[in-house]
């Protein structure tokens, strides 16, 4: 039996799984268990409740429109549940459509404005007849760290003060193709737009995951991976 043991919400994993996020969370299966901690993931899709204390991990990715549309009307009964969670250091991934319902708003495929929960202080504006699409590059200064993937969205996101960039643009796109920056950071949560998945090329990410659970939860983490 593994000396850790962290537990998953997989939010809307039934819906919102194209551009092969999925991959994220057997990439996160895949680093914990070279450090020696048990992962276990639950999926909690529509009209499932959202319990923030239950769980040390989150990953929420993004859908195509009518999915995204279905979930943004039912995560307004999780949102003071989702929020508690992040205020409280809970740590999340989240990519694409996840990262947009995060933010106040984002404009859907027709112009409408889509209501996010405001968890994060984002919104995202769309784009007519075209599309950020093609590799990118970010350094995060913070963490030393810079992170290599592939963009492909619709979407112009833009921070708001409380929040800092996941990193600032080497080459590439980005949130919004003006202001340099990509995803998002706040406390523990990490918003993207890299797709690919992203932490199948970025393992440093996915173990500074795994690390920041476990400092919430046993006050310490996983220095030296586990050899294969």
């Amino acid at each position: 039996m593994a000396d850790y043991q962290l537990k998953m919400s997989h939010l809307y994993g039934n819906l919102l799984n194209t551009y092969g996020d999925n991959g994220n969370i057997l990439m996160l299966g895949y680093m914990a268990k070279k450090m020696g901690v048990s992962l276990e993931t639950e999926i909690v899709s529509i009209h499932e409740p959202f319990d923030p204390k239950r769980y040390d991990l989150v990953f929420f990715g993004g859908g195509q429109d009518f999915e995204q549309y279905i979930v943004s009307k039912d995560i307004q009964a999780k949102k003071e549940s989702i929020t508690e969670y992040i205020e409280n250091d809970g740590v999340m991934l989240a990519i694409c459509g996840g990262y947009q319902l995060l933010g106040h708003y984002y404009t859907g495929a027709r112009g409408e404005k889509i209501q996010g929960i405001s968890a994060l202080d984002h919104y995202t504006l769309s784009q007519d007849n075209n599309r950020f699409i093609g590799d990118i590059e970010i350094y995060n200064e913070e963490f030393d760290e810079t992170y290599v993937g592939f963009e492909n969205h619709n979407g112009r996101t833009f921070l708001g003060n409380e929040e800092k960039p996941l990193g600032k643009i080497i080459t590439g796109y980005g949130n919004n193709g003006e202001d340099q920056t990509e995803g998002a950071n706040y406390r523990n949560v990490f918003c993207s737009y890299f797709h690919g998945p992203i932490l199948a090329r970025n393992e440093i990410l996915a173990k500074r995951l795994i690390n920041t659970a476990l400092l919430n939860k046993y006050g310490e983490k996983v220095d030296l991976v586990v050899p294969s």
